[in-house]
């Protein structure tokens, strides 16, 4: 038997506006399939940005024990800071459940979880739960006010600062990769490449003219580019992709690279792997944070080994 009280232990965290309001037009149906599978539970709308961050904070202050995300991964990661604060964690023994409805939901191709709203509220009944890692960073914001965000996907800065940012400001009508796309082969023509001082722990250290560097947890942003290939969620590891002075020809001649798994082939692109990343300039650099665009460099990102207990498909290893 379910009732009020184990309903408030369970928590669904919607955003209505996820994916040009389609998770809003969705929200009965996914309600109550989500019902049949999981009983009852208590939902909360979000209606403003930030507002996924603090229902989460206080839906676990009040006992919590599962969280509910449905949206993309920038409502994704709204609730994810909602489980932490400066120091790490709020509660340790919090589950998250993801049900991905949005316009980018890149994350679950890394993290095991299923893209359709049946398979992945399934995925949430069997409930197996994987410790995976986070990443934090430390950076300005639009104000020049510094702030610290966790990112449990990618963080890049240059050029996917400004795709962001054309992205969040346009229709995303013709779903995910039109609009990401679209946007993409607008800013290459208007953005200009960057000179930053990168710093990875103490193996690298030097400056760079560069049209993009991310920062990965997981392997796929920006609607499907597949920039880390080799990132994993739960390996202890930040995967650094940098991708250096290309002239505007080569960019177009290697963009598939970008989608196909490729990208480690692509002339000056470097790989690096690391605990901790500086990055300096002295120019107006935007940071892209899980499909959010919250401020500009300077940043220092570290990683969070495995500090968030999220529902995922059981490996088979």
């Amino acid at each position: 038997m379910t009732d009020l009280a184990s309903s408030k232990k369970h928590v669904f965290v919607v955003n209505p506006r996820s994916g040009n309001g389609a998770t809003g037009r969705e929200w009965p149906r996914i309600q109550a399939e989500a019902r049949k599978r999981l009983g009852s539970f208590t939902t909360c709308m979000t209606t403003k940005p930030g507002d996924a961050t603090q229902i989460t904070r206080m839906c676990l202050s009040e006992g919590a024990e599962l969280i509910v995300c449905v949206g993309g991964d920038g409502t994704l990661n709204e609730v994810v800071n909602g489980f932490m604060d400066e120091r790490g964690p709020i509660r340790t023994d919090a589950v998250l459940g993801f049900v991905p409805n949005g316009t980018g939901c890149d994350f679950v191709k890394t993290a095991r979880i299923p893209a359709k709203v049946e398979q992945s509220l399934n995925t949430i009944k069997e409930g197996y739960i994987k410790r995976i890692d986070l990443g934090r960073l430390q950076y300005h914001d639009h104000q020049g006010r510094l702030n610290i965000r966790y990112f449990h996907n990618i963080a890049s800065f240059g050029l996917g600062g400004e795709v962001v940012d054309r992205v969040n400001r346009s229709s995303k009508a013709f779903g995910p990769f039109i609009s990401f796309i679209w946007s993409t082969l607008v800013s290459i023509f208007l953005y200009g490449k960057k000179k930053i001082r990168l710093k990875v722990d103490n193996t690298y250290e030097g400056e760079v003219i560069v049209w993009n560097i991310a920062v990965a947890n997981g392997q796929y942003h920006g609607g499907g580019m597949w920039v880390a290939p080799d990132a994993v969620i739960d390996d202890g590891l930040l995967h650094i992709t940098v991708i250096g002075d290309l002239n505007l020809a080569e960019v177009f001649w290697y963009l598939p690279k970008l989608y196909n798994g490729k990208i480690k082939n692509i002339k000056n692109v470097s790989i690096l792997t690391g605990k901790m990343v500086e990055a300096y300039s002295e120019q107006c650099v935007q940071l892209d944070v899980d499909g959010e665009q919250p401020g500009r460099l300077p940043v220092v990102i570290d990683i969070m080994p495995a500090v968030l207990r999220m529902i995922t498909e059981k490996s088979d290893c």
